[in-house]
């Protein structure tokens, strides 16, 4: 049974969000410490320089992963996969990769120029829907 290159992708987005994950709680570890990753985590800690960057880099990423996925599914389960879903998929989860280091090694402009075109996938999946 061949699976549909929109829910492969969505599953490579899952581990670029996994990556994003680690890679942000590696980099707040020396900044955070030991005590508040087993403590409560009362006192906020501000994370400054990469560590900051990629904490955000991981909270966009919260932001438009959803409606994603969610795009992706209903997309498929309606039936209307095709060429302006693959290719929108694919433009959505290569962005998000190329995002995560721009936004960590503090490049501008072009990380928002990335982010945008993450949009442009993302809308020409639910595109999908409606031609």
């Amino acid at each position: 049974m061949r699976v549909a290159v929109e829910l492969q992708l969505l599953a490579i987005a899952v581990l670029v969000g996994l990556v994003h994950l680690l890679w942000a709680a590696a980099a707040a570890q020396p900044q955070r410490g030991l005590k508040w990753n087993v403590g409560p985590r009362d006192e906020p800690v501000v994370l400054t320089g990469m560590a900051g960057r990629l904490e955000r880099a991981f909270a966009n990423f919260r932001e438009t992963f959803p409606l994603f996925a969610a795009a992706v599914l209903v997309t498929y389960l309606s039936g209307r996969i095709g060429y302006l879903t693959a290719h929108g998929a694919l433009l959505y989860v290569a962005a998000r990769v190329v995002y995560m280091p721009l936004y960590a090694f503090g490049i501008p402009y072009v990380r928002s120029l990335v982010w945008l075109l993450s949009l442009i996938g993302l809308g020409m999946v639910l595109a999908a829907m409606v031609v």
